[in-house]
């Protein structure tokens, strides 16, 4: 995700959608990372939810730069079907979790 925004162009259309893409992505591992370390259960599970949530809004903004600039379609196609496996994953943990 870092490597292609690094790539993209940089004006008052695309920064902010740049700076949602990048938080949203990065935030799918960082609320992994804290269900790994969950307390209970329950923070385990609302955990892998938010993380599972941030994999949505990553698509949304991986289509929103494609709409934006079409030149980056096949970077973008690849990050969006790899948060979609991750979705996939995740929703699989919340059902297996909630067992």
């Amino acid at each position: 995700m870092i490597d292609f925004v690094k790539k993209l162009p940089l004006n008052s259309i695309t920064k902010p959608m740049i700076s949602q893409l990048i938080r949203a992505g990065t935030s799918i591992g960082a609320n992994y990372m804290e269900a790994d370390e969950a307390n209970s259960r329950k923070d385990f599970v609302y955990k892998i939810v938010i993380s599972k949530k941030e994999t949505k809004e990553t698509k949304y903004w991986l289509r929103l730069i494609v709409h934006t600039l079409p030149e980056f379609t096949l970077d973008a196609r690849r990050l969006w079907k790899e948060a979609q496996e991750l979705n996939l994953i995740l929703a699989a943990i919340i059902r297996n979790s909630k067992k």
